[in-house]
């Protein structure tokens, strides 16, 4: 069973996948003139526009929900990992995916909104109605909502979990069971409050816990100032294979830089058009661009504040090709993961390493649990349209907790290797309809963007625009008096 799995997994995640995203992100960054700089100012102030209502969230609590599941373990053990095989240059090509991958989410996001529905008296939408609704194949959907329900609600949380509990056991000593028990007590009270309570709270707890951590980096950063010219050099000339003793890395760190990046930050995987699909939003464009800055913040400045710890301090080892002798070895027994964050944080804040990592560990890895279970909710909802949806919620709700309970007491490299390949199946189904899918995104961009010229507050027309099937935009969506334009 193993071996098949972790054969499966092996194509799955193989560099035809990495190839897959790179393109599909680049051919999307051109498609839309790279939105992904013409429309930053929008991006930004887009976040803090618009209010919730009974049906949906705000754009900034979508966005909220959408960090909670991007910004996870994989910004601490996946960007550590990175350096430890790819050396500093893969931060670079961390950052490139990055950059391209926002072309993606945006497209994903923007497809979400137009092909919501409300359903049960609330918004909902994700690849499993875009691809439907859109390629009207009804089947591809229903596969990819049974994908996204098992890998987000009993294989996923438990590897969350596991992450937590043995942070605070090493820092705190803190036994597992007890870590679990909180989790899942905590996790209890959130996710039976449904969407509104995990939305809110997402709200509060996303920004603080990003900027706690941002701030720790960058006073790491200010007390080795005189270091930045020569991090950055590092870096630059790794991911091009000029640096002496990274050059012959430079394969790797491309390889591993787009590897960790896309897990880290989602785009093309699905999982944040959920989220999107949420939000109570006049434009589809509009939600599509806040979640294309989403990407942004997970990799540019959460997944760049570990790097800049681990590079500035120096503590983080690189192993050599064939992975017989390191190139850099300044943290002898200790593995790459967390360690290399605790270690720098140690070493300007002596003894406070483990205590901000386990910290650090559990807002990330927690609100990551609570987006899979949006997620998985989503993909019930999506099963149940045309049935009562209120056991299979609430038989949901008590699977996710039992997994994330048994995660944290105890995890087995096969429950790691079959959540990666229920993710597998999620990225590549969502990738492939998304390129299928794409015109009525660009579309969308397009009438958003006529509209701005022309001083006006983007409102959609999905019948004007000759796009079928957007039932919201057709029947449901009114313009309030106040702001219609005469």
């Amino acid at each position: 069973m193993e071996k098949f799995v972790d054969l499966l997994n092996g194509w799955l995640w193989s560099t035809p996948m990495i190839v897959f995203c790179l393109g599909v992100g680049l051919y999307f960054s051109l498609r839309t003139r790279f939105l992904q700089v013409r429309h930053i100012k929008d991006m930004v102030m887009l976040m803090f526009q618009g209010k919730s209502s009974d049906a949906g969230v705000s754009s900034f609590q979508a966005l909220s929900l959408a960090l909670s599941g991007r910004v996870g373990t994989g910004n601490i053990a996946g960007t550590a990992t990175a350096i430890f095989y790819g050396g500093p240059g893969a931060v670079f090509w961390m950052w490139a995916i990055a950059f391209i991958g926002a072309g993606t989410a945006f497209v994903e996001s923007t497809l979400a909104q137009i092909y919501k529905v409300k359903q049960d008296g609330e918004y909902r939408g994700g690849p499993a109605y875009y691809i439907e609704k859109g390629m009207g194949v009804k089947w591809y959907g229903i596969l990819f909502a049974i994908s996204a329900l098992i890998a987000m609600s009993f294989l996923m949380p438990g590897i969350q979990a596991n992450s937590i509990a043995v942070g605070i056991e090493n820092a705190f000593n803190v036994s597992r069971a007890v870590t679990g028990l909180v989790i899942v007590a905590i996790l209890a009270a959130i996710i039976f409050g449904g969407v509104k309570r995990i939305s809110t709270v997402a709200s509060y707890v996303v920004p603080f816990m990003a900027l706690g951590y941002i701030l720790v980096s960058l006073y790491i950063v200010a007390v080795n100032f005189s270091e930045v010219p020569a991090v950055f050099s590092l870096i630059f000339r790794s991911a091009f294979g000029a640096d002496a003793a990274f050059g012959a890395l430079l394969g790797l760190a491309i390889q591993w830089g787009v590897k960790r990046g896309i897990y880290s930050n989602e785009a093309g995987q699905g999982t944040g058009a959920h989220a999107a699909g949420a939000a109570e939003v006049s434009h589809p464009a509009k939600q599509g661009l806040v979640q294309a800055f989403s990407v942004y913040i997970d990799t540019l400045f959460v997944c760049s504040a570990t790097a800049f710890m681990i590079l500035f301090t120096g503590m983080y080892n690189t192993v050599a090709p064939g992975e017989k002798s390191f190139i850099t070895h300044n943290l002898p027994d200790v593995e790459a993961g967390p360690g290399f964050t605790q270690a720098a944080v140690d070493t300007a804040l002596p003894g406070f390493g483990a205590g901000f990592v386990a910290i650090a560990l559990f807002f990330f890895a927690f609100t990551t649990i609570m987006a899979y279970y949006y997620i998985a909710e989503t993909n019930i909802a999506y099963l149940t349209r045309n049935v009562s949806s209120k056991w299979p919620m609430f038989i949901l709700k008590l699977v996710l907790i039992g997994s994330t309970f048994y995660g944290a007491i105890r995890t087995a490299n096969l429950a790691w290797a079959l959540g990666d390949v229920g993710l597998g199946i999620m990225v590549w189904l969502n990738l492939i309809a998304v390129v299928i899918l794409a015109k009525p995104a660009l579309v969308a961009l397009k009438d958003y963007e006529a509209q701005k010229k022309l001083g006006l507050d983007p409102v959609f027309n999905s019948k004007k625009l000759g796009i079928k099937n957007a039932e919201y935009w057709e029947e449901e969506y009114k313009i309030p008096e106040e702001e219609k334009v005469s």
